[in-house]
């Protein structure tokens, strides 16, 4: 397919490089111009506008941060909506607010534009590795359109239910992953209080019931006292938002996601929002 990307950041590059890979005829637009430069370098057209890539294109990828940019994106000017041709496929995989998804689905179908709300999990490795969960929110036959896109990015995809319902099933990943994370924090915080070594802890748990990826990965960098980001704490404060909102309007009590919550703004209010989230840590020792 003729496939444009949008959101060349730590994850988008090698997910669009898998799309070259696999054959498809790549183009892409960058707000910031050095992002696209290696790719520049090796031959794959940089479009002017997000207008002209999308009318270059049969389908448009996005990656990007929050609803907004997502919304300016698609309907700004000179955005993708101005240069789809009818027929097209949005298909953005950012994490947003299911109500923006939706909304960006109803607008689109008004101009004959397919739209695919398909946030993804897996983070960095994932996407080098081409292993990522995506969670679609489509119409069956547009989501059965771009899939080959699909497959060359992730390992699972699963239609969860019509535009919105991918963001729905990425705010539900989200919320147990960092509720995950925040347990192994207070855990090695616990093993530490007691003098007892965090890193035997840590591999006793890895035999047992409480093992899991997020302990395997994410203790093993508070252990290390690696904080370094793999992904930016800020942006799991944002999809934080982003779900306690939701909660809020739906009148969903989460209480443990509320807890988690409050551990997040005090992690950004300490300046640790460009860390990893492994830095819940800090935040209990601070």
């Amino acid at each position: 397919m003729k496939v444009g990307f949008v959101g060349l950041g730590v994850m988008g590059e090698p997910m669009a490089r898998h799309l070259r890979t696999a054959g498809h005829d790549l183009a892409v637009w960058a707000r910031r111009p050095e992002s696209a430069a290696a790719l520049a370098a090796e031959g794959v057209p940089v479009c002017a506008t997000p207008a002209e890539l999308a009318a270059r294109s049969e389908a448009v990828i996005t990656i990007v941060t929050a609803s907004a940019d997502v919304d300016a994106l698609a309907f700004g000017e000179q955005g993708l909506a101005a240069g789809f041709a009818p027929g097209a496929v949005h298909v953005d995989m950012s994490t947003i607010a299911p109500a923006m998804a939706r909304s960006l689905a109803e607008r689109y179908a008004a101009r004959g534009i397919g739209f695919v709300d398909a946030p993804v999990s897996g983070g960095g490795q994932g996407a080098r590795e081409a292993t990522l969960a995506i969670m679609a929110g489509a119409d069956e036959a547009v989501l059965a359109r771009v899939r080959p896109l699909l497959e060359a990015m992730g390992k699972r995809i699963v239609h969860i239910g019509p535009p919105g319902a991918g963001q729905v099933a990425k705010a539900c990943n989200q919320m147990i992953m960092v509720s995950a994370i925040q347990a192994c924090a207070e855990a090695v915080s616990l093993a530490n209080a007691h003098g007892v070594d965090a890193a035997a802890v840590r591999s006793a748990l890895m035999g047992g019931s409480a093992a899991s990826r997020v302990l395997e990965v994410m203790g093993a960098k508070m252990v290390e006292r690696d904080f370094a980001a793999g992904v930016e704490a800020r942006l799991h404060h944002k999809d934080f938002a982003l779900l306690m909102d939701e909660a809020a309007r739906l009148g969903a009590p989460l209480p443990v996601a509320a807890q988690v919550w409050q551990q997040l703004n005090a992690l950004m209010k300490a300046g640790w929002g460009q860390d990893d989230t492994a830095s819940l840590l800090r935040v209990l020792e601070s």
